[in-house]
């Protein structure tokens, strides 16, 4: 499983909505739980002291001495509900309590100002050295009239601790922590299902897609169920059909385009054949000829000779689309190579220079690498400019990986950058106005074909100074050497 992938995140996800869920019940069931244990002991509480102070009489004004009011304090703090009391009164400055101390520390001024201004009284909870405390203060009046009370100023207050109430409360959150934890635990088992059933049918498609992507297009996804994940799969089973459709189409049409080439070009051969011998004949009688004639003859013989370069380009292509083309290796001196194509050809002048150390040797196609050779300089001959040099050298790319180079450059204003990204395609000429020119167009595409035949590559670009630069790179293997 992957550190982020889907499948963690959906787990991720279903946990915390699980979690969430679970502490926002749990939070909720607590302070419920909580308010009900608290607001039950205070209610008793409460109603407990107003019934023992309405039930009291006192004799009134109290003395200074307190004149038995703390037996009347201890008696009303034996009867203390739900928990003892400690009961204080305050009369003027007669201060009196059922405990030791007269005067209580937990009982606040705001609680005091409660009971001046309340006649029925009021509480309050308060935490004392993190011990929580109700405090209840229960002003005793006098009845002037049905609904008319005067205070008296005799205010006792009953100090109760909620120890217990405490205890149930933490008693409470630990059952609602208790209570998340395996719920959380238990969430899992359900997310990992769901994550499942989301992740099988995703799963299903990226190997259908990678299948797809490896040419088998017939490749289907099962479609289960009426959700998105079968819409998705519904969609995707219609668009591989057409895919599918599509690519069977184009392939016909790719076959049918070749079989109509190769058959042309085979078909063109035998005339082209009879038609260059009757163009030599022509060629050399052109002189005894009238001035018009002798241009029609050459003209007729230069377009004949065209023709027949590229009828055997279109046969090669055809021959590298139909798979038929195979390398005849032998270990060669790739220099002499090199000067022998340059020699055949006659470019042993000014206009080309070498580079070509001795005593390379590598296995090659002698025919092929003579016409990837032939190939860069004719095209560097006739679009760029003289004089156009050749260099070779070797490269060693790993420990056990060593490149043959080859470098064909120019003296030209290069190649334009518009034109770099197409310039082994078929029929491809940088410059539209060399429709024309003697090139068949065909030429770097297939010198490009050889070049990848013998395993290796080749790039075009421009030097900084100026300049087309053709950079073949081929494996050099060697008898003795995995070759």
């Amino acid at each position: 499983m992957r550190a982020f992938g889907l499948r963690t995140r959906l787990l991720l996800a279903f946990l915390l909505v699980a979690a969430v869920s679970a502490g926002t019940t749990a939070a909720l069931t607590y302070r419920e739980a909580r308010t009900a244990v608290l607001q039950t002991a205070q209610d008793t509480a409460v109603s407990s002291f107003r019934e023992q102070v309405q039930q009291r009489g006192f004799g009134l004004p109290v003395r200074e001495d307190g004149g038995g009011l703390e037996e009347v304090l201890r008696d009303i703090a034996r009867k203390g509900k739900p928990h003892p009391w400690v009961v204080f009164a305050e009369y003027g400055s007669v201060r009196a309590s059922s405990g030791e101390n007269p005067v209580s520390t937990v009982i606040t001024p705001e609680l005091r100002r409660a009971a001046r201004a309340d006649p029925h009284g009021s509480f309050e909870r308060v935490v004392k050295d993190g011990v929580p405390y109700l405090t209840i203060a229960m002003p005793t009046v006098f009845k002037t009239g049905p609904d008319n009370l005067l205070p008296s100023g005799l205010v006792l207050y009953a100090v109760m601790p909620m120890t217990d109430e405490q205890v149930n409360v933490d008693a409470l959150l630990m059952a609602a922590r208790d209570g998340a934890l395996p719920g959380l635990a238990v969430a899992l088992i359900p997310g990992l299902i769901a994550a499942r059933s989301v992740l099988r049918p995703v799963r299903e498609l990226r190997q259908a897609a990678g299948s797809m992507g490896s040419g088998r297009l017939d490749t289907r996804i099962p479609v289960r169920g009426s959700d998105e994940l079968a819409d998705l799969a519904h969609t995707f089973n219609e668009s591989a059909a057409q895919l599918e459709r599509s690519v069977r189409e184009l392939r016909e049409a790719e076959a049918r385009a070749r079989r109509f080439a190769s058959d042309v070009s085979h078909e063109l051969r035998t005339p082209l054949a009879g038609m260059l011998a009757v163009t030599e004949v022509l060629d050399e009688d052109a002189d005894g000829l009238d001035a018009d004639t002798a241009r029609a003859v050459r003209l007729v013989s230069a377009e004949t000779g065209k023709l027949a370069v590229l009828v055997e380009d279109l046969m090669e292509i055809s021959r590298f689309d139909a798979g038929a083309a195979e390398l005849n290796t032998d270990e060669v001196d790739v220099g002499e190579a090199i000067r022998k194509s340059l020699d055949n050809r006659h470019w042993t002048d000014d206009r080309v220079r070498t580079d070509l150390p001795t005593g390379i040797r590598a296995r090659l196609d002698p025919r092929r690498f003579d016409l990837v050779i032939a190939n860069l300089v004719g095209n560097a001959l006739r679009h760029g400019s003289a004089p156009v040099a050749i260099c070779l050298r070797t490269e060693t790319r790993s420990a056990d990986t060593d490149v043959l180079i080859t470098e064909v450059t120019d003296s030209g204003p290069g190649i334009r950058p518009d034109s770099l990204p197409h310039i082994f395609d078929r029929f491809y000429k940088a410059d539209a106005a060399r429709t024309r020119s003697a090139g068949s167009g065909l030429g770097l595409a297939i010198t490009l074909e050889n070049v990848k035949l013998h395993g290796g590559t080749i790039h075009a670009g421009n030097l900084p100074e100026g300049g087309a630069v053709f950079t073949v790179e081929i494996p050099l293997r060697v008898e003795g050497a995995g070759g």
